[in-house]
């Protein structure tokens, strides 16, 4: 399963994909928008938005572009190891 990150902490990058790995999960992390965020979003599974460490446009542009290609969406608001966990848990496990 492949999945896109958007939002979070810049010194949890490496741990997101650990426990992404964990999962059997391969991931693209964006924490801050470097660019067009279309361009980079590709097609994956599952885009997941920590929205209390993003900014708005950032979120709305990920939203925008996920609905387009009808990819689900999963929201947190917390930016947490404990977060990710939980949604992985409920859509990979």
């Amino acid at each position: 399963m492949s999945i896109v990150i958007v939002g979070g902490n810049e010194r949890m990058e490496g741990k997101y994909l650990d426990i992404c790995r964990e999962y059997g999960c391969r991931a693209k992390v964006f924490t801050k928008e470097k660019g067009s965020l279309k361009k980079k979003l590709g097609c994956p599974d599952l885009v997941i938005l920590f929205t209390g460490a993003v900014s708005h446009k950032m979120v709305i542009s990920a939203a925008a572009e996920a609905k387009k290609n009808r990819i689900p969406v999963a929201w947190a608001h917390t930016s947490s190891a404990s977060a990710l966990h939980a949604v992985l848990a409920e859509h990979c496990g």
